[in-house]
């Protein structure tokens, strides 16, 4: 499987706005779809975003709409999350994965470190 890091995070106040990175172990990773998860203390990991082959944005959460945006360069082995206007409650640990071919769901079942991100009110 693709081995992906993550890196970007840090602390920021609202309002704020950062860019979070996740590279890929190999080339081959432009043929899957790769979303970002995150999990905050206490609750279950979710879905925030992903990006499909061709660079078109999908699994898009109802709570980061029109200030997150994922984008890929393959070139790079990269995918990135922009996040703007950053809220409190979007203080988590950012993971990416590779997507499932139909749902939003993690492929695989292995995590990586993850980067913290955390708002301030």
């Amino acid at each position: 499987q693709v081995q992906l890091v993550e890196s970007g995070g840090g602390l920021v106040q609202a309002g704020g706005s950062l860019r979070l990175s996740c590279t890929a172990s190999e080339r081959s990773i432009s043929m899957y779809r790769v979303g970002w998860f995150r999990q905050a203390p206490g609750k279950e990991r979710e879905s925030v975003i992903a990006v499909d082959w061709s660079g078109g944005t999908i699994c898009y959460a109802n709570s980061v709409k029109g200030r997150f945006t994922i984008s890929r360069d393959n070139a790079k082995k990269t995918v990135y999350l922009q996040m703007n206007s950053l809220k409190p409650e979007d203080t988590a640990v950012y993971y990416c994965a590779v997507v499932q071919y139909g749902t939003c769901g993690p492929l695989y079942d292995t995590w990586g470190q993850g980067t913290q991100v955390t708002v301030s009110s």
